[in-house]
């Protein structure tokens, strides 16, 4: 995974960076969530505070975002996922996978591992569950094709990525439907994807789960947090990866 080249369905690279570790036969991938990349300090300091540990791990960009090929404007839930489903591809098959989403990349990981064995475990940061009313909070007022995401003209709002949140709804379905074990953390002062999200995925759950608030966290949480999120992890990941 340190130097391949890896390509979705679509035929667009998709940007990653490797963090060897010495539990070999591991692999913990993690995304990151809508107008972010594998660059963000959430996702570099739980990568490297898990390399440290010993678990290989891969930040990826998913298409459109980062430096990963493709358009911002195509970027959305379902398309994300054919892209992780693109990256499980890659990992040759005696690899255990665990999947570590933050936010919209918490319900590709969701969306994914309902239907996909080959995500061992699965870890959700602020994971989005009610996704259209986050895209009716946070843009309904924006015109697509016209306005931007928060502001940000790099972020353009598609009808693309407010079709898809709107279409799938919620992802409390999927939550059923996962058998891996789930280990759930949101900060309880989260602004983005209320604490309420994780809270229902986390009552949707049938397979072997843990709930982790963390107090005054906000929704990319903080350098308070990142150890408590690491130690978390790794002590799920020893229990139901190796």
């Amino acid at each position: 995974m340190t130097s391949s080249e890896i390509r979705n369905g679509a035929g667009e690279r998709i940007d990653h960076t490797f963090h060897p570790g010495d539990r070999m036969g591991n692999l913990v991938i993690l995304g990151h969530g809508v107008t972010g990349n594998k660059d963000r300090p959430l996702l570099v300091a739980v990568a490297k505070g898990l390399s440290e540990k010993g678990w290989p791990c891969l930040r990826i960009s998913y298409a459109g975002n980062g430096e990963s090929e493709g358009r911002f404007e195509d970027s959305c839930i379902t398309k994300e996922t054919g892209d992780l489903k693109s990256v499980l591809d890659d990992v040759p098959d005696e690899v255990k996978v665990a999947y570590v989403g933050h936010s919209m990349g918490g319900a590709v990981g969701v969306m994914t591992a309902a239907h996909d064995s080959r995500v061992r475990v699965l870890v959700s940061l602020a994971g989005m569950t009610q996704t259209a009313a986050f895209a009716e909070r946070e843009f309904g007022e924006v015109t697509p094709g016209e306005g931007f995401m928060w502001d940000e003209p790099e972020h353009p709002l598609s009808e693309t990525y407010m079709h898809d949140l709107r279409s799938i709804g919620s992802t409390l379905a999927a939550a059923a439907d996962v058998v891996q074990p789930w280990l759930l953390v949101h900060g309880d002062a989260d602004d983005v994807v209320p604490i309420q999200d994780g809270e229902e995925a986390y009552a949707a759950a049938t397979s072997e789960k843990q709930w982790l608030p963390i107090a005054g966290a906000g929704h990319v949480f903080d350098e308070t947090s990142y150890p408590v999120i690491v130690g978390a992890i790794d002590a799920w990941l020893r229990k139901h990866l190796i």
